[in-house]
């Protein structure tokens, strides 16, 4: 049969588990050295990559980038001709909305606190804030924000949605980014899931977090530089608000860092998606993707086309 697809894989677990397929050619490459010859129709780049990574396509024949991130800031600027991006929704939902809630159950009843008195036998049974009837607000109602929506329900909260604009659904309102300070003030827990972009840099200033009542929790999923690193340690190295960080601004966050020493401040590795569930999820996508391309049908999860 004549190959019909080349497709290109960045490491050796993907090309076994895709492979074969009739009527696709695999190549290995991970965008770093020699870049193999001819057109590559699908290209998947490394997990995590940065996008600058991506410039060592210009010149190239790529039709399809699909990355395994849902988000593409500052992929834009050095998307080659031609090329059309689609991102991996559908892959890290879960998973990042698993680690969201789980922040949230550790931070409020103090959990960090008792894994570090379990190293000295200390016995702390002081009272902790329950997740059970608090009021969450998501901000940012993607994705992330429906699936932590999806189990944050279960445990009893009262939560409020926000998205780019207010709307309407079966459940009732979705609230525009317009009535942030409005509602700012109202939630215990504020979680922050909105992609990184001109409107949403540093979204989370010191502006936002005075409007949030004291002993908040602000739980941010999105991106390290939704959120001003500076009025971050400000507000929680006063004691007055705490955190749940899977993500930083810079990152990695240095060793020296006060945030990782502040009282009230949790951190993750930037792993909200990095699960068991996203590998078994990324090769279905990449499999519908080949699927679609064979059949001559449109990609699915296409955010970016390079400037003709």
């Amino acid at each position: 049969m004549t190959l019909r697809l080349r497709v290109c894989l960045p490491d050796q677990r993907l090309l076994e588990a895709l492979e074969p397929i009739d009527g696709v050619e695999f190549v290995l490459w991970d965008v770093t050295g020699p870049a193999p010859e001819g057109r590559l129709d699908l290209l998947v780049p490394p997990y995590m990559g940065k996008p600058q990574a991506l410039a060592a396509l210009a010149g190239m024949d790529v039709g399809l980038i699909q990355s395994q991130s849902i988000g593409y800031d500052g992929v834009a600027s050095v998307l080659p001709k031609g090329c059309v991006f689609a991102n991996a929704a559908g892959v890290h939902e879960p998973s990042t909305a698993e680690l969201a809630v789980g922040m949230m159950i550790v931070s409020q009843r103090g959990i960090s606190d008792f894994v570090r008195n379990q190293a000295t036998g200390k016995w702390d049974n002081t009272q902790r804030p329950s997740l059970a009837d608090r009021r969450v607000l998501l901000v940012g109602y993607g994705g992330v924000g429906k699936a932590i929506e999806t189990r944050l329900l279960p445990f009893e909260t009262d939560v409020t949605r926000m998205a780019s604009r207010t709307r309407e659904d079966a459940t009732g309102t979705i609230y525009g980014i317009d009535a942030l300070y409005e509602q700012l003030p109202l939630h215990e827990i504020v979680v922050v899931s909105v992609p990184l972009n001109k409107q949403t840099e540093y979204l989370v200033d010191a502006k936002f977090l005075a409007a949030m009542p004291d002993g908040a929790l602000l739980v941010n999923v999105a991106r390290g530089a939704v959120a001003d690193t500076d009025a971050l340690l400000a507000e929680t190295s006063s004691g007055r608000l705490r955190a749940a960080l899977d993500v930083t601004d810079p990152e990695p966050l240095p060793a020296s860092h006060p945030l990782w020493s502040t009282p009230g401040v949790l951190i993750t590795p930037h792993v909200g998606g990095a699960s068991s569930a996203m590998f078994p999820r990324m090769v279905k996508l990449i499999k519908k993707q080949i699927g679609r391309l064979l059949e001559g049908k449109e990609p699915v999860n296409t955010v970016l086309t390079g400037a003709q």
